[in-house]
């Protein structure tokens, strides 16, 4: 067997396994894809769907940033000078 053979099996396998692992991919792709649209029409994941509302709710409802960097920084405060209290 020369080395001419050699390569040319083996670049003949490389391609095939490749090839094998893509088209694997390929169907695993698809069929999860298939299986998310089956779940979805079927209404399996009304779970899901529900725990996206209140997230949208809690988002409207969320007090302003400004407002939040206050308490934050009240929070800190009261917590140094506590610290500052018991450590001295």
């Amino acid at each position: 067997m020369t080395i001419d053979v050699m390569l040319e099996q083996s670049g003949v396998l490389t391609l095939l396994g490749m090839g094998i692992v893509f088209g694997f991919l390929v169907v695993m792709i698809i069929c999860i894809s298939t299986l998310g649209k089956v779940i979805h029409a079927l209404g399996w994941d009304k779970d899901v769907q529900q725990a996206a509302i209140p997230a949208a709710v809690s988002s409207v409802q969320a007090p302003s940033p400004a407002r939040n960097e206050t308490a934050i920084t009240a929070v800190i405060s009261a917590a140094v000078t506590e610290y500052r209290k018991t450590h001295e």
